[in-house]
């Protein structure tokens, strides 16, 4: 049987392995904080918040299953394999040549795949974090540049990769940006939670209300 949109889900949501339950406890804090938004927050109630989380949850899912290929402490889904066959050791080494911009590809060659081990982790916890302030809509202004920049750094670095298309990249980078620039946690998230008791305290916030616009 071919796969499909719909054996691809039922195989994310049901893969017998860690990662599973951890996003099935995602999921669920999700709906649950867009519930509480939702009925504790009239604003909230609009097309336009449930559009918005309905959007960056299936991204943030998106930026979950992409961590799955790359689990620590091989950073590969397959750790049998040789180094740079598979996994993220494999994509950098193809960013290392690929690299639109030299500088770039000096900098993974030369330092980055030399001391993989030290880079890997935080390209890992930097996916993670992101995927999780998309699915439960915190700080989201603040991660949404994160992962812009995560992905600048793949549009760039594959842009020369055979088989790649950079568009793919790019629309993700411009998706990363709206959910910034247009305050996406604040649908039904968390930000909007935090946003709405900031908003009756911010008089005595000081400087803390500048962290939380940054933020959220």
């Amino acid at each position: 049987m071919n796969a499909n949109p719909a054996s691809d889900v039922v195989h994310f949501l049901l893969q017998p392995a860690w990662t599973t339950g951890v996003y099935w406890l995602l999921m669920l804090g999700s709906l649950a904080i867009a519930a509480y938004a939702f009925v504790a927050i009239p604003a909230q109630r609009s097309v336009q918040h449930v559009g918005n989380w309905i959007f960056r949850f299936l991204i943030g899912s998106m930026w979950w299953q992409q961590t799955l290929w790359k689990l620590p402490p091989y950073y590969t889904d397959q750790p049998d394999q040789p180094f740079g066959a598979t996994g993220l050791s494999y994509w950098m080494t193809e960013l290392g040549k690929s690299a639109a911009i030299p500088l770039q590809g000096d900098f993974v060659n030369t330092i980055v795949l030399p001391h993989f081990y030290v880079f890997a982790p935080v390209v890992y916890s930097l996916e993670v974090l992101t995927a999780v302030s998309l699915l439960l809509g915190l700080f989201l202004r603040f991660w949404g540049v994160i992962g812009a920049l995560q992905i600048l750094n793949l549009w760039l670095g594959l842009y020369n990769a055979q088989g790649e298309w950079p568009w793919t990249y790019f629309f993700l980078l411009v998706l990363q940006l709206i959910f910034a620039l247009h305050h996406y946690g604040r649908s039904l998230g968390l930000d909007a939670i935090i946003a709405q008791r900031y908003a009756a305290e911010k008089a005595h916030l000081g400087i803390g209300r500048f962290v939380i616009e940054a933020l959220t």
